[in-house]
């Protein structure tokens, strides 16, 4: 294993938290905003996780991905559509040929609770069915367990099985009980080979945080400075106002440096921030909000 837990520094909360409420305090201009919205759209993995999805909301969320406005063909497409594995097929199909990736859950999202060889099954059954990017959660049980052994081979060895195609890895940093831990995760799992680390699976109430999101973003710029290697940040869970998302970019951009502010580098896993982002735009450009009756829920 090419990391150890005594390697990561322990964090500082007072210090985070002074800085995150200084970040939270910019403002910006209209112009510098609506840039900022715009580029926001570019970095989300429109997202839909849920038991009753559907071959046709799938290919709903896909129409939107596409042509968030209609009405606006100067704003950009979406990074990507997230699915679980069983509608990769449906949503690679309904982008083809439109350079939006698909990206698709696995590795027993959103729990982890299988065995490696079920989740290197699952993730080559993504791929197989199309899947441009995998999104895998770690088994947050045997991290706490203090089984980092484990954590790091499951991360290596489903990303011996995505080759060239991006591994976000997910910590679920809700269940990770200290900052110390997010640090630890972070660290573990950009030495066993993840692309992304991911804050959340959005399916538990303590999701992305700008506290936590700060110690992940905090072990990537050490991680770039150890190694050279950029890997990229997605927040998610709860990010569902254009307000929000401009914090995270700014944060990104403070810590990271604008080069991090690219798809390739940067999402914000959603499903009702496009929306907002829709309306916000809309205000900017009219000076009155639109109906939300104008913004398709899916």
């Amino acid at each position: 294993m090419l990391w150890h837990p005594d390697d990561s520094p322990l964090t500082e909360q007072v210090a985070l938290e002074e800085r995150v409420q200084k970040l939270a305090t910019r403002s910006l201009k209209k112009d510098s905003k609506v840039k900022a919205l715009h580029l926001a759209i570019s970095l989300i993995d429109l997202t839909t996780l849920e038991g009753k999805d559907t071959q046709e909301k799938i290919l709903r969320l896909c129409e939107k991905a596409k042509q968030a406005n209609v009405n606006d063909g100067q704003l950009p497409s979406v990074a990507a559509v997230c699915v679980y594995p069983n509608h990769v097929r449906s949503a690679k199909s309904a982008l083809e040929s439109t350079g939006i990736l698909v990206a698709s859950v696995a590795t027993a999202f959103p729990s982890g609770n299988l065995p490696l060889k079920l989740k290197r099954e699952e993730v080559k059954y993504a791929l197989e069915e199309g899947a441009d990017e995998i999104d895998m959660v770690i088994s947050r049980g045997e991290f706490l367990k203090g089984n980092y052994n484990y954590v790091y081979d499951e991360i290596a060895q489903v990303k011996q099985v995505c080759k060239n195609k991006t591994l976000k890895v997910i910590l679920e940093t809700g269940e990770l009980s200290t900052l110390d831990n997010v640090r630890k995760a972070s660290d573990l799992a950009m030495a066993a080979g993840a692309d992304f680390i991911k804050t959340s699976t959005g399916k538990i109430a303590s999701a992305a945080n700008p506290v936590v999101s700060l110690v992940m973003l905090e072990a990537i710029w050490d991680f770039y400075l150890k190694t050279g290697k950029k890997i990229g940040f997605k927040p998610a869970g709860g990010i569902s106002t254009s307000k929000t998302a401009l914090q995270y970019l700014v944060l990104v951009h403070e810590v990271l440096g604008e080069a991090w502010l690219h798809k390739s580098l940067f999402r914000f896993g959603a499903s009702s921030l496009l929306n907002d982002i829709l309306l916000q735009l809309g205000k900017e450009q009219a000076g009155v909000y639109y109906s939300k009756d104008y913004i398709p829920i899916d």
